[in-house]
């Protein structure tokens, strides 16, 4: 396997107007005829399709949703980071750059992180454009907050519900282009199989979510934008549709899959409450700003708070220990989301935990409420405070929150060198389901960052870049569906499909999967051991034995099926997962949000290994009966180098 990342020449300033200038053009009246698949209608997927469409191509968008406005980055709430220093209190492209590659434990390639910097200011202008009701200061200037890992005020953000702002400006600009034809828009339709003709990518497999029809798709280059796989762990923040099929598909076509053991786990989400849950619900990192986090100091107190014997607002102030302020003095509660989230284990661990289950801190607003009053907290942060209030039924405004870690985003993904290009050739992984910007922990609004980055600003160039380099105009969008490469991936989604109705066992995928999510979060979440880890994998193969021996799915094949989509899916993390805990078990250092319990200092913090692990862990699929084999990409440091990563 090739993993050439493809990183221009030059100073780190200068790499990406480098590679700009020396990619290959596309003539305007040659565009047309170049046709593009997009898989995912998010803001990477959105992004991506309708730029490419603006500039001529003929774009295929492709979701499993009923609209792209139901795409999983509607429900980001918190912010978008910018280096626009409009705060004048020392950002800068270099300080997010910087700070995005210690937030990630200096695990992730500067060049990409430093392009996403670069472009970072462009995407505020762009969505302003667009008209995002970004929130306004008084005097009618863009409004920023702090996030985790940061000592900057540089996240801009639409109240608590930034994701769905900014999600709408994108569809606002595919609808465009829906209505103009160039770009054809199939919802419903889930991706299946990647079809890949003398080892290049040239289309897609899908069934279509509504009549069952399979169906083949033909383009010059294909676009992966399909998020992340945290419902490996059945529950997490996610929209339980998301999935990790059309990532895995391409994995087993021979896409390299990066670092899978990179997960995050949130520190600010609503405990669990029973086993009846399908999700967790995410409250917002920008409620640290003015929360703080607290449980009490004694499993006394704690158990008095869980008993309901004592309000938490009536727990005395010098019964508290507001742990984040205790142990990180220069973040306090905006310490980056890895290190909060171990905290938060960590004093539930203790006895202290204040949720009935035992598992939960406080988010305490008391303090802020008296300093600027209750009207400045609920402009701010009014619909979180009401969406708590629907679920919880306690008013925030006058109790503290009970949060607790839930898992929530993941930096692996799809291998992907400079130009975004997995190790398939004319296949393109962007946003979430690449594996490029974040290293082995995401700051707090560099989500949307990366995926508008990605979508808007850096697929025109790598696609354009691609095209014109490896196919001729002669040859634009004369790919054919009838090559035997189709027929074959056809085949094999229908084969796979037969396999499962055919079984007519007992479990249904939703038990199996509720199974599956116990053991990765048991296993392989906030805490990793090498015992753990190889008991995992067992307990995986085992149940993905149980899965194709007893599986029971009602209905057939050619209708609307539930049931047999959420199969497919959970066939899928069946396989990843054995892949992701594998992952962990090789990687035995502690790194941003893998915590191997082997590798930490006497008072628990994480223990690097970089002389061993300075590297991209990247695996090639060799078949389910054989090990997948492991590569690396070798991480260098010429910017920022590595260190201790402290926040006290």
């Amino acid at each position: 396997m090739n993993l050439d990342a493809k990183i221009p020449e030059g100073p780190i300033e200068q790499k990406w107007t480098n590679a700009k200038f020396n990619y290959k053009l596309v003539n305007p009246a040659n565009k047309r005829k170049y046709s593009v698949i997009v898989v995912g209608s998010g803001l990477a997927g959105s992004g991506a399709a309708a730029t490419l469409g603006e500039l001529g191509y003929n774009v295929k968008c492709f979701c499993y949703q009923d609209s792209p406005r139901r795409a999983h980055s509607i429900a980001a709430q918190g912010g978008i980071n910018a280096a626009k220093n409009y705060q004048n209190d020392g950002d800068s492209v270099y300080r997010l750059f910087y700070d995005t590659v210690k937030g990630g434990d200096f695990r992730s390639r500067e060049a990409n992180v430093y392009r996403l910097a670069e472009v970072s200011s462009n995407i505020i202008d762009q969505c302003v454009a667009q008209g995002v009701p970004f929130a306004r200061e008084y005097g009618g200037m863009l409004a920023n907050r702090s996030f985790g890992g940061a000592q900057v005020s540089r996240t801009f953000y639409a109240r608590g519900q930034t994701g769905q702002q900014l999600l709408l400006g994108a569809y606002h600009s595919l609808s465009r282009q829906i209505g103009l034809g160039q770009v054809k828009m199939y919802n419903r339709h889930e991706m299946l199989d990647v079809v890949l003709v003398d080892g290049v990518a040239k289309g897609i497999i899908t069934r279509n979510m509504v009549t069952g029809k399979i169906d083949r798709w033909a383009a010059d280059a294909v676009v992966l934008a399909t998020g992340g796989y945290s419902t490996v762990f059945f529950l997490s923040t996610n929209a339980a549709g998301c999935n990790v099929t059309a990532a895995w598909r391409a994995y087993r076509r021979g896409a390299g899959f990066a670092n899978p053991c990179y997960t995050q786990i949130h520190p600010t989400c609503i405990p669990q409450e029973g086993e009846h849950q399908s999700k967790l619900t995410l409250m917002s990192e920008s409620l640290r700003n003015d929360g703080r986090v607290w449980v009490p100091k004694t499993r006394e107190m704690a158990e008095k708070v869980r008993n309901g014997e004592i309000l938490p607002s009536d727990v005395p102030e010098d019964e508290r220990d507001y742990y984040l302020e205790r142990k990180y003095p220069s973040f306090g509660n905006l310490a980056p989301r890895d290190i909060s989230s171990r905290a938060a284990k960590e004093a539930c661990d203790d006895g202290r935990g204040i949720a009935p289950t035992g598992f939960g801190v406080f988010l305490d607003f008391a303090d802020a409420i008296n300093r600027l009053g209750r009207e400045v907290i609920e402009e701010r942060y009014g619909n979180l405070f009401d969406m708590y209030e629907n679920i919880m039924g306690v008013n925030a405004y006058e109790q503290p929150m009970q949060i607790y870690p839930a898992p929530h985003y993941t930096m692996g993904g799809l291998w992907v060198d400079y130009n975004l290009e997995t190790t398939i050739p004319g296949l393109f992984a962007m946003g979430e389901c690449n594996f490029s910007d974040h290293g082995a922990n995401r700051l707090g609004a560099s989500a949307l960052m990366q995926g508008l980055a990605d979508g808007y600003f850096v697929a025109p160039y790598v696609l354009g870049n691609y095209l014109g380099s490896n196919i001729p105009v002669g040859k634009a969008g004369k790919i054919d569906i009838n090559d035997p490469a189709f027929e074959e991936a056809e085949n094999a989604v229908k084969e796979k499909i037969e396999k499962m109705l055919s079984i007519k066992g007992n479990c249904s995928p939703r038990s199996i999967h509720i199974e599956l999510g116990k053991i990765m979060l048991d296993k392989c979440g906030m805490a990793r051991d090498d015992a753990g880890l190889k008991e995992a994998i067992e307990q995986i193969k085992a149940l993905r034995e149980k899965f194709w021996t007893d599986l029971k799915l009602p209905g057939g094949a050619d209708e609307l099926n539930i049931e047999l989509e959420r199969a497919g899916r959970v066939a899928d993390h069946l396989e990843f997962a054995e892949l992701m805990c594998r992952d962990a078990l090789e990687r035995s250092e502690s790194c941003g949000g893998h915590f191997r319990v082997e590798s930490q200092t006497e008072d628990g913090e994480a223990v690097r290994q970089d002389d061993v692990f300075s590297n991209a862990t990247v695996w090639e699929f060799k078949g389910l009966d054989q090990e997948p084999a492991k590569h690396v990409e070798n991480l260098v440091f010429d910017y920022v180098k590595p260190g201790v990563r402290s926040y006290k």
